[in-house]
């Protein structure tokens, strides 16, 4: 896959390539450097060609077209009538949750985890009840027995990210996830947003293809947006596995789905129909570069950890055996001209860590690297 050159990128205007000054290298939100899919390209430019850009009708064939992108790439038989929409991941998480649980309900999330699950909870209603992961030193998973003791102390709902922001982790244990929520009646969110980005040689497993007692208590979230590169198109999926759960997102306001944008729901019905070549070079790309780093780690950071992730673009980088360079190394990583996702606002469990974006090119990787490599010097007396 062909990435533009610097120079043309930084004449975006996305978050990425405005947030920092010029001379700085964004390495921090999930915005790929790709170019956009051209199924992508042409869908949008049909809309706008036909002077549509009114309201969406939403879902439309919104279900079919979901079905299908889930059963070829996971075996998830899903049914198309259970889909519905909205603006993005984010408004699908909290109506969901707003309408799963009371106002002061307990939400488990469990980090480290993307931030905006933390303001995400209370915006719905809920309480925040953090669950870390477990981590035995060389892979992370739930610690399904924690979320246990949470729902028996009043938690009622369970808000995860498959695959997991930061790690690009794939759980082991989401079958027992839905036995402990359907025994204590809670409802699990999942998000499932880098789902189409795993990489090589991994399974991904949807939630709502675990069990019964997953279909029971699950809602699943999603959209096109991250896998294609495409958030600012605005829409995103809501998919229950039950008659319970789909009386849940049929309960939402009108609203909630009248938000879904035209141009983003052409965009992801392109993406799910017609983007499956462009997704496959796309993930090529990021094992390339996630395999790049471990290179680039040995050779000029090797006190920084790096276990490559299963999905996604995003690479969990720890610090922590270079205590010189603090909770924030991010922080850090900044007067070097590198901007990464600062640990901490994943949570405690992120002290020490920073969160850097794998979808750029070679070069990109290369010269941050080498400027956080420089930056370790300036700590010594």
């Amino acid at each position: 896959m062909e990435i533009e050159p610097l120079a043309a990128l930084r004449r975006r205007e996305s978050v990425k390539w405005r947030a920092y000054p010029g001379d700085v290298l964004p390495l921090f939100v999930a915005e790929m450097d790709y170019p956009v899919a051209e199924p992508i390209r042409e869908a949008i430019a049909a809309r706008v060609a036909a002077s549509d850009l009114g309201y969406a009708f939403a879902p439309g064939r919104m279900g079919a077209a979901f079905a299908g992108f889930a059963e070829r790439h996971w075996g998830w038989a899903v049914d198309p009538a259970a889909v519905r929409t909205t603006t993005d991941v984010s408004v699908a998480i909290v109506e969901t949750l707003r309408r799963a649980i009371r106002p002061g309900d307990g939400v488990v999330i469990t980090p480290p985890i993307y931030p905006p699950f933390f303001d995400l909870v209370p915006e719905a209603g809920g309480r925040v009840v953090e669950v870390p992961l477990l981590d035995d030193g060389t892979a992370w998973d739930l610690d399904v027995e924690g979320i246990s003791a949470a729902l028996v102390n009043g938690a009622r709902a369970v808000l995860i990210a498959n695959p997991h922001n930061p790690l690009g982790m794939l759980s082991r244990r989401l079958g027992e996830l839905a036995e402990v929520a359907a025994r204590h009646g809670a409802v699990v969110v999942s998000d499932e947003i880098h789902a189409p980005l795993v990489h090589a040689g991994e399974t991904f497993t949807p939630f709502l293809s675990v069990s019964d007692a997953a279909r029971a208590v699950g809602v699943t979230v999603t959209s096109a947006s991250k896998a294609f590169n495409i958030a600012g198109t605005k829409c995103a999926l809501m998919v229950a596995g039950s008659a319970a759960t789909l009386a849940l997102l049929d309960g939402m306001w009108d609203e909630v789905t009248f938000r879904t944008s035209l141009l983003g729901l052409h965009a992801n019905l392109a993406a799910f129909e017609c983007g499956d070549a462009w997704l496959a070079d796309a993930v090529a790309e990021i094992e390339a570069s996630s395999a790049r780093l471990v290179g680039l780690l040995a050779e000029h950071l090797p006190g920084v950890g790096y276990r490559p992730p299963a999905a996604s673009y995003l690479a969990w980088l720890d610090f922590r055996g270079l205590p010189e360079w603090g909770d924030d190394p991010a922080g850090l990583a900044l007067t070097r001209g590198v901007a990464l996702n600062p640990g901490p606002t994943f949570g405690t469990q992120g002290r020490g860590f920073a969160r850097l974006n794998l979808a750029c090119s070679a070069d990109v990787l290369e010269e941050a690297v080498r400027r956080l490599a420089a930056a370790a010097p300036k700590l010594s007396p």
